[in-house]
């Protein structure tokens, strides 16, 4: 395995590390942890963390500097040999890798606003979008690096665009999510699966059922499109790569998953450790469907 595509991967699992950290500071409302100091921690480089709020937050902290670390390496070794066709031009690992050392300078100034502003949700919202586009595009560097190449045929550009739309069906259900969150509505739409027993929430709390059960109906839909995906995949086994078929298993395990999640968050109403479940799942669903957007678009081994 080429180091670029190691270091690649393991930027992106550090990312979906620090993607559940940042869940846990919201959801422990920690984010004020650090008072409103930043890059320093409550005015020191280490602060005492005998706090609990405090040591979460400089934790989330360590662990962002982690990642910068990391992706700066990752765009290093893409840069360095530029002579490598694996590497630069069309499919190549360097303009994914330079797109993400420019997605961690919008994060790092986002998550300083942030902090600057006292988590207004606006901030929080960018903040998020920005750590799930980071973790699949370094995905994508590391896929790059890899032995595979695009796939021009009709078929898999047909399942390319069912790819698509789940990921862009994902994209909106971790966003929606982020919104349900930081708006307050988590609470507006509580019992499993309808919003609190009703199938058309009212407006008697501003609407902000209304934002969860869009939320909800996006991950619904998610759902049964993945289902349609694997079950036609599986049908047509002998025409589909195994690469794709796994990939759509994958993700259609990985949503099914977080539905339960979801259903065991709503029924203890709203318990903390299964938020902090629901954000790990959601984020392993996004990483899963951008694996299977990826697989749809590739043929062969170099």
């Amino acid at each position: 395995m080429k180091p670029i595509r190691l270091l690649a991967f393991g930027a992106s699992g550090a990312s979906y590390l620090l993607i559940v950290l940042g869940g846990w500071v919201r959801i422990s409302g920690s984010g004020m942890g650090c008072g409103d100091n930043w890059p320093l921690c409550n005015g020191r480089l280490i602060p005492p963390l005998s706090d609990p709020a405090t040591f979460i937050e400089w934790s989330h902290r360590l662990v962002a500097l982690v990642v910068s670390l990391l992706v700066v390496g990752v765009a290093a070794l893409a840069y360095a040999p530029r002579k490598d066709a694996g590497v630069i031009g069309r499919g190549g690992a360097l303009r994914p890798a330079v797109v993400a050392a420019v997605l961690l300078v919008i994060q790092v100034l986002l998550g300083a606003v942030t902090v600057w502003l006292e988590l207004p949700p606006s901030t929080v919202m960018l903040h998020l979008a920005t750590a799930m586009a980071l973790v699949a595009v370094l995905m994508v560097v590391g896929f790059r690096a890899g032995t595979y190449v695009p796939h021009p045929g009709p078929a898999t550009r047909r399942m390319r665009i069912a790819a698509l739309v789940a990921l862009g069906l994902g994209g909106l259900a971790v966003l929606m999510g982020g919104l349900t969150a930081n708006s307050g509505a988590s609470a507006a739409c509580l019992g499993f699966p309808l919003c609190s027993g009703e199938l058309f929430p009212s407006q008697a709390n501003g609407g902000l059922s209304h934002i969860h059960w869009f939320h909800r109906l996006v991950a619904y839909a998610l759902t049964l499109h993945l289902t349609g995906i694997v079950v036609a995949v599986v049908r047509q086994k002998a025409f589909v790569p195994a690469p794709i078929r796994k990939a759509a298993i994958v993700a259609l395990g990985a949503t099914l998953l977080q539905i339960v999640v979801a259903a065991g968050m709503m029924l203890s109403v709203l318990q903390p450790h299964w938020r902090a479940t629901h954000v790990a799942a959601g984020t392993a669903v996004w990483m899963a469907l951008v694996a299977f957007a990826w697989f749809t678009s590739v043929r062969s081994e170099r």
